[in-house]
């Protein structure tokens, strides 16, 4: 298991070495144990559009303090005079009184470009106060300093992950007066040429630094160590990484959401750990320091119960005689190993296992940031409440560590009651919520349909009538799980009950719904591995005393997470596209799926159309599958797909399941993200909405400083008459600015939900030549352009009743009174 001398691990052993860094930024993302108080910072502004990072409102670093049985916020620092974006909290370290803390966006230049700052924070009788900047004059604008940063003694190292394009750390020395004295900028003097981001955690003992870096999730990550020659100039003394057939793709990766890439120094011997390595499975490598001056490796660590996605190796860090190694995806939740230095061997002896408590979900991040003292630690979690972030308290009693305490910033959310009946005035209101033509029959609250954790919000909807009874039933997605609501009286719905997400799985922003022959088939996106639900809907009706929690009738494992399900009920085939993390991916492309027996779905083949996609590898975002009955004799009766690839529009005759074939592709003016499309009833015309095209308009308005257009919210027209040879024919620019998402066609309406717009209702009748006819603003406080808001509506209801799905604040069944109707 592991080789190497004593003196190393006699150093982890006495406290001298932690290490560590983690692409987790949540709150939670960093910990500090500093005399009795907990330090956490949050660097991300959860509420910031990660599209703009100008939207992101300065940040703070909590400081809390024992109150009783729990633990109090009794401070908060930011960074002073400071009103925009700074990524305040990178990194925070305690030196005696004081307290460094990295902000790598605090300073702008006029092209949006960052230097960065260390801000250096004295305590005093009334708590901490800001004393100085610590940002030399050779750090560039751009250089976003203040990434990771170490300190030992009168050594202190700080990297910058854009210095020069590829990055670089500084190595300061305290002088006699106290001062921090720059002595030399680190930079890799033999780069791997696909190697980036060198800066990527740091460590120094107070002699040597070592740098990590990695390349993105396609590279394993690898490490510079640094040391003082003769003339006491730093010079690279090593690089540490994987060599030939070692080198496995991902080895940077944590859990899919976060690269990692750990590092520490202590004299002669060097840590790297990869939580990526072996399928995930991860590892500790170990290296020291020969007389000929190089670096070799030395023996390694890895989890007793080694599993593929656990993510061992993180982080580490030293604590009273043991090195703790953190794991976040072991056993699901996440766990801390601590492995004890044996002595008189002279190696790490047992090892004993941390594990995450009750409250910690799949996909928390547990350990991804570790501080301990004494019989206490704190166990970030940063990607806890959908990466609103949490960390929680552990205490050593009777030999045992055991969480007593969850610390988090509490969610401020709109209150919202529940609405019934309420018709939009002539004064454009439906009690706050703005509107015309459009009235509310009902509306739910998101804590009302089983939204109640922080965090959690609404996604995608759909509906199924029982064709038994008539009833009909909103299904609504929740970012951890599935809704049923019975709407058969609109003005009082009942939710009956939740199907959670698969046990294991991530929360995550994206689930999908569809139905086929009384049993909904439920997705969800880079949320590990989940599969395809299936639920029997005839289970509603047995309903007497909901809300009722449900398991899945079936469980299919041929995908692990999926971006969306697509069904062409005529011929009882699913398309899972968008699939990624396990199974047959089909290059994200159409997963195609018989379901003829809802229960015993079986994998049918694949269809990708190379070269489209952002990977270029046909992932598909969408996609409508129809028994084409349109204008186009050639292909009348055939299956036809038309997919939405992210790049471009696909066309795909998809009828022999063993050869599917690519009618057309067809791309467009100004493609940000082909998103979602569906077909008008006579198959003539297909509309098509691009989700990212309004934001890269208002991008190019801020450049510019120009006034965005008003009216740019589009939706793009194809005739696709003639399927092999689709033309775009009209681009249609909306009523507001902000983004459009899912829309759905019912005879001559569209219906579009328009993010913090809400539902938009359009008229087709002049197929070429839209116009809106109605909306309801589910956000009417926000138009900003980012991604609140109606995620998608159901319209299909025989009743007319609309159901549309609100993020944050839950789902409205809503009725357009079709003025066109009217004599």
């Amino acid at each position: 298991m592991i080789n190497s001398t004593r003196t190393f691990f006699a150093a982890i052993a006495c406290g001298l070495f932690v290490a560590g860094a983690a692409e987790a930024q949540e709150f939670g993302g960093t910990v500090v144990l500093n005399e009795g108080r907990i330090l956490i910072s949050e660097p991300i502004d959860p509420e910031a559009n990660p599209q703009d990072p100008a939207t992101s409102a300065p940040r703070s670093l909590y400081v809390y303090e024992r109150a009783g049985s729990g633990w109090e916020h009794t401070g908060t620092l930011r960074a002073p005079e400071h009103g925009g974006a700074d990524f305040f909290g990178r990194f925070i370290l305690a030196d005696g009184d004081r307290l460094l803390v990295g902000a790598t966006a605090l300073d702008q230049n006029g092209d949006g470009q960052s230097d960065g700052s260390v801000l250096i924070y004295r305590r005093s009788a009334d708590g901490w106060e800001f004393e100085r900047h610590l940002r030399p004059e050779s750090v560039p604008f751009g250089s976003s300093f203040g990434r990771f940063a170490s300190l030992a003694g009168d050594l202190l190292v700080v990297t910058a992950l854009a210095y020069q394009g590829s990055g670089g750390a500084w190595v300061f020395e305290r002088g006699d007066d106290g001062e921090w004295v720059e002595q030399g900028i680190l930079t890799p003097s033999d780069p791997d040429p696909q190697l980036e981001f060198f800066g990527w955690g740091a460590h120094t003992d107070g002699r040597r630094v070592i740098v990590g870096a990695f390349a993105g999730p396609q590279r394993p990550g690898a490490a510079y160590v640094f040391g003082r020659d003769a003339s006491g100039e730093w010079v690279q003394e090593g690089r540490l990484a994987l060599t030939g057939d070692e080198v496995q793709p991902g080895a940077a990766v944590v859990l899919n959401r976060a690269a990692s890439v750990s590092v520490g120094v202590e004299g002669d011997h060097a840590m790297l750990g990869l939580p990526g390595l072996d399928a995930g499975a991860g590892e500790v490598l170990f290296y020291e320091r020969r007389p000929s001056g190089d670096w070799v490796r030395s023996g390694s660590l890895v989890a007793f119960d080694r599993r593929p996605g656990a993510g061992f190796g993180a982080s580490f860090a030293a604590h009273d005689g043991e090195l703790w190694i953190a794991a976040p995806g072991a056993d699901m939740f996440g766990a801390i190993y601590a492995f004890a230095w044996d002595a008189e061997a002279g190696r790490f002896g047992s090892a004993t296992k941390i594990n995450a408590g009750a409250g910690t979900d799949a996909g928390d991040g547990f350990g991804l940031s570790v501080s301990a003292s004494g019989d206490m630690a704190v166990v970030g979690q940063p990607w806890d409440d959908a990466t609103l972030g949490s960390a929680v308290v552990f205490e050593n009693r009777d030999g045992r560590w055991t969480e007593t305490a969850k610390i988090f910033i509490p969610e401020a959310r709109r209150p919202l009651a529940t609405l019934a009946e309420v018709e939009c005035g002539d004064d454009g209101m439906a009690d706050q919520f703005t509107c015309d033509q459009v009235d509310v029959i009902s509306f739910l609250p998101l804590d009302e349909i089983g939204g109640t954790d922080r965090g959690i919000e609404t996604n995608d909807v759909w509906g199924w009538t029982d064709p038994q009874t008539g009833r009909e039933y909103a299904i609504v997605g929740r970012t951890d799980g599935t809704a049923f609501i019975d709407i058969s009286d609109p003005a009082a719905p009942v939710y009956l009950g939740n199907l959670p997400k698969t046990p294991g799985s991530l929360t995550q922003s994206w689930r999908d719904i569809k139905v086929y022959a009384d049993h909904a088939f439920v997705v969800a996106d880079n949320a590990g591995e989940h599969g395809m639900q299936v639920f029997d809907l005839t289970r509603l009706r047995d309903v007497r005393d909901g809300p009722v929690e449900f398991d899945p009738d079936v469980v299919y494992e041929g995908i692990a997470s999926a971006h969306n399900i697509v069904i062409n009920e005529e011929t009882a085939t699913a398309y899972s596209v968008g699939s990624s993390g396990g199974g047959e991916t089909c290059g994200g492309g159409l997963h195609m799926i018989d379901i003829r027996d809802p229960k015993a779905p079986t994998f049918l083949g694949c269809h990708a159309e190379a070269g489209t996609g952002r990977g270029q590898s046909g992932y598909t975002h969408d996609a409508q599958c129809v028994n084409y009955h349109g204008p186009d004799a050639d292909h009348v009766g055939k299956e036809i797909c038309f997919g939405s690839n992210e790049t471009a529009v696909v066309i795909a005759d998809v009828t022999d399941r063993d050869h599917p074939a690519t009618l057309a592709t067809a791309d467009y003016p100004a493609v940000a993200y082909t998103h979602q499309g569906w077909l008008t009833e006579d198959h003539r015309y297909f509309y098509q909405n691009d989700e990212l095209d309004e934001m890269a308009s208002v991008g190019t308005a801020q450049q510019t400083g120009t006034a965005p257009d008003m009216e740019a919210s589009r939706t793009l027209i194809w005739d696709v008459s003639d399927l092999d040879d689709p033309i775009l024919v009209k681009e249609h620019f909306g009523e507001t600015f902000t983004i459009d998402h899912n829309l759905y066609i019912v005879g001559d309406l569209m219906y579009q939900s328009n993010y913090v717009s809400g539902l938009r209702v359009l008229d087709i009748s002049d197929r070429e030549n839209p116009h809106e006819v109605g909306f309801f603003d589910t956000v009417p406080w926000d138009e900003s352009v980012t991604f609140d808001g109606s995620w998608s509506n159901y319209p299909f209801f025989a009743s007319g009743t609309i159901v549309v799905s609100s993020g944050k604040e839950g789902v409205f069944f809503l009725r357009y009174r079709r003025p066109e109707l009217v004599p």
